[in-house]
């Protein structure tokens, strides 16, 4: 029986080694016969390095060998061609040439009769004169250092090697066993592997060694492609130029003028809709007295949410207008409940669309993705190009940026519903209409409000990014305040925009729990 066993784990090791198979069935024998290390030793993996790790496809040691033996060879280059004292060399030139101009200076002041200005030059090339002998002195210990670093990279190299030739069966068996078990990896050896690898090391070796060991890189390229270059080509920048940049930046601006000017009235048309609707809410929650709604919230609050948010409610409510800072909390408010109210509008249905479609959903995320990833005051130039400045534009930058949470959480929502609760609903005869509404919302409503409870807050972000374009409210107390580092009028504001955040998301949030109680 073990006979059997065995052949059959040599005939395994040998489909999956290919090349070379007896001498890998010895090596994991020993390896897979012993608990702890085994000395097991690869002369091709020590001598070929990464490369021998590109051709049997174990790219885990490719990568980290790749690495390891670029930082030894790039210490070996130092110290055989580094120049390590070029740049103190270069700076004792210019100090020597800035010595001899004060010494000329001096000798002009001493022609001319001015004895007290010829003795202050002369104080000024004395001191140069220190720190030019400072620098050779740096320049010599850097030079006599260089044997130190070329010994330091050969051993680190030797060293290498023998790490290299000692874990490589390890590694390659560790590959076997994933093969073994199903996992899709490399078996045998391939020669697309040793190119891939050789593409690897001349993409990654050449230009890493002339950055780090050449005293003058940009010099050098230049001499090894004749010129074709430049000079304005530096390696970090190899081989693109700034002036694709510049191209591309007036091919946006062109294409953003050509929008505003064909689109203008669309733009004019959505800023003039959003204007109504915050024109709406502050005559509402500023023309209103104050007195009257904070009652009317403070008694919603009980209604939806209970006691406890009532009482917070009126507590921060009482903040708010004890600071002065009703009129300015409330501005904010109707921007933040204009752009979390159009982000739950137009976010939700997206939601429920992406939840149901997996191939609208892979075309969507690469989109929301960029729209949370992309920094906060990018968005403010396109805004401002199309829409102008004032509060609809920040409502718009604040919809942009804090829209992604409630479509990617009521996506989930949906797509977390049971399939078999579905399909019992389906054969008890509900319509689609029915199933969505009776049975599929329902279930992934807790997933829709906590996407809607980090909309508000990711719209509450955008109330001080916003008032960089003219939205007013408490967040251009806050810019006022980091404008003149007014560090009690900041933490006041911030105050204020937490409490105003807060009693909305607690009065949605506790609705929705007392809606859940009740049923």
């Amino acid at each position: 029986m073990r006979d059997t066993q065995s052949s059959a784990d040599e005939h395994n090791v040998a489909a999956f080694a290919q090349d070379n198979a007896r001498y890998y069935e010895t090596e994991f024998s020993k390896i897979q016969g012993k608990t702890g290390f085994t000395w097991s030793w690869n002369m091709m993996a020590a001598i070929c390095g990464p490369l021998w790790g590109a051709a049997r496809g174990v790219w885990g040691f490719f990568w980290i060998f790749l690495v390891l033996e670029l930082f030894a060879l790039v210490q070996v280059g130092r110290g055989l061609w580094g120049e390590l004292g070029a740049d103190q060399l270069a700076r004792v030139e210019r100090l020597e040439a800035n010595i001899a101009k004060r010494e000329a200076q001096a000798a002009e002041l001493t022609a001319a009769g001015d004895v007290a200005g010829a003795a202050e030059k002369l104080k000024i090339a004395d001191n140069l004169r220190n720190a030019a002998e400072k620098a050779l002195d740096a320049a010599n210990s850097a030079s006599s250092a260089a044997l130190t670093i070329l010994l330091t990279g050969l051993v680190l190299l030797v060293a290498l090697k023998l790490i290299e030739g000692l874990y490589a069966n390890y590694a390659y068996e560790a590959q076997y066993l994933k093969w073994r078990s199903g996992q899709k990896v490399q078996s045998g050896l391939r020669r697309s592997g040793i190119w891939f690898g050789l593409v690897g090391l001349l993409a990654v070796w050449p230009l890493t060694l002339i950055r780090f060991t050449v005293a003058k890189p940009e010099e050098f390229v230049s001499t090894l492609t004749g010129g074709f270059l430049g000079e304005r080509v530096t390696i970090t920048e190899f081989p693109v130029g700034r002036e694709y940049f510049s191209i591309l930046a007036k091919k946006g601006d062109a294409g953003f003028d050509w929008l505003a000017n064909n689109f203008g009235d669309l733009f004019d048309g959505v800023t003039a809709s959003i204007r109504w609707v915050l024109d709406g809410l502050e005559v509402l929650l500023i023309q209103t007295p104050w007195p009257v709604v904070m009652f009317v919230t403070v008694v919603m609050a009980l209604r939806l949410a209970g006691a406890r948010v009532a009482i917070f409610t009126a507590a921060s409510l009482a903040y708010l207008a004890l600071m002065g800072l009703w009129e300015l909390a409330m501005i904010t408010v109707a921007l933040i409940g204009a752009g979390a109210f159009l982000c739950v509008l137009i976010g939700v249905p997206l939601g429920i669309w992406f939840g149901k479609s997996k191939r609208a959903y892979a075309f969507a995320e690469p989109v929301l993705d960029f729209m949370q990833t992309m920094p906060a005051f990018v968005y403010l130039i396109p805004i401002i190009a199309f829409f102008g400045t004032g509060k609809p534009p920040g409502v718009l930058a604040t919809l942009i940026f804090a829209m992604p949470p409630v479509i990617r959480l009521t996506a989930l929502g949906m797509r977390g519903v049971p399939e078999s609760t579905k399909e019992a609903a389906i054969a008890f005869g509900c319509s689609r209409k029915q199933l969505l509404f009776n049975v599929e919302l329902p279930l992934a409503l807790p997933s829709i409000m906590t996407g809607i409870n980090q909309t508000i807050l990711m719209a509450l972000s955008m109330v001080v990014i916003a008032s960089l374009i003219g939205a007013e409210g408490l967040g251009a107390l806050i810019l006022e305040a980091l404008q003149y580092a007014a560090k009690g009028q900041g933490l006041l504001g911030g105050l204020a925009i937490l409490f105003c955040a807060m009693v909305i998301d607690r009065i949605a949030q506790g609705a929705y729990r007392r809606s859940n109680r009740s049923n």
